[in-house]
């Protein structure tokens, strides 16, 4: 199994640890997602797990047109994905359970018999299978935290993050264009992971901008889980304060 596929796995399956006896009160825990039950938090990883199955397959447009029948329309990505969670809320605890824990292994099937390097469509555009996988280790992340968070459990950091911080610091420019902003030139990311090691996302051209700090801070922040005030982040270069305020690690 590739290591991008691996370290999904091991993702799902620390979050699949965390649903395996929740009581009815656990499932219906806010979480930090805004408006978002521990529930709500699992359908939307069981259905974005369909849609990545659908981008890697072949079907994105098959499936995005099955989750949002009747929903109708979205102004953003992110409205979009409340519209199809408003729209199968409330389904049977055991139903839901089951179509997360069906998904994430058929994903996990699906990515581990493909070449990587395809290209494949998704939200945010064409981009390869491998990344694909990447950005579901992140969003696998993030909401295993808001899982944890809810039921008051704290998590280990694992070297998991390390992709995370990457798929961050790859994106960039997207993240740049889709806010209308221009870079002034390539961005250096000099992290410490969560066992001390460093962590060097570094360009082959000069850079202008460098990020330093724990690697966990960066990886929260692109999640949109954190102010960067409100960690040990710091930035040098003209665009430091524009990449903790736009870094990202979906679209």
């Amino acid at each position: 199994m590739d290591a991008v596929v691996d370290a999904l796995a091991a993702q799902q399956a620390e979050l699949s640890d965390l649903l395996g006896d929740l009581t009815e009160a656990d499932w219906k825990a806010p979480t930090r997602c805004e408006g978002w039950d521990v529930a709500d938090v699992v359908l939307h990883l069981a259905q974005t797990n369909e849609m990545a199955i659908g981008s890697a397959t072949g079907r994105l447009s098959e499936v995005v047109a099955e989750l949002t029948e009747g929903a109708g329309p979205a102004g953003s990505v992110d409205e979009g994905a409340a519209l199809i969670v408003d729209r199968e809320r409330g389904l049977p605890r055991g139903e839901l359970l089951e179509r997360w824990s069906t998904g994430a292994s058929r994903l996990l099937a699906v990515l581990d018999a493909m070449d990587l390097s395809t290209r494949v469509t998704w939200v945010a555009g064409e981009l390869s299978a491998r990344t694909l996988a990447t950005t579901r280790v992140a969003e696998t992340w993030i909401h295993t935290g808001d899982v944890a968070g809810a039921l008051g459990i704290t998590l280990p950091l694992t070297d998991r993050l390390r992709l995370i911080a990457r798929l961050a610091w790859r994106t960039l420019p997207y993240a740049f264009s889709s806010a209308g902003r221009t870079m002034h030139g390539p961005v250096a990311f000099r992290l410490v992971s969560p066992s001390g090691v460093a962590w060097d996302f570094v360009p082959g051209e000069p850079v202008v901008t460098t990020i330093r700090g724990p690697a966990a801070d960066l990886c929260a922040v692109a999640a949109r889980r954190i102010e960067a005030s409100a960690t040990a982040l710091e930035g040098e270069g003209p665009d430091a304060a524009d990449v903790l305020a736009l870094v990202r690690t979906y679209a």
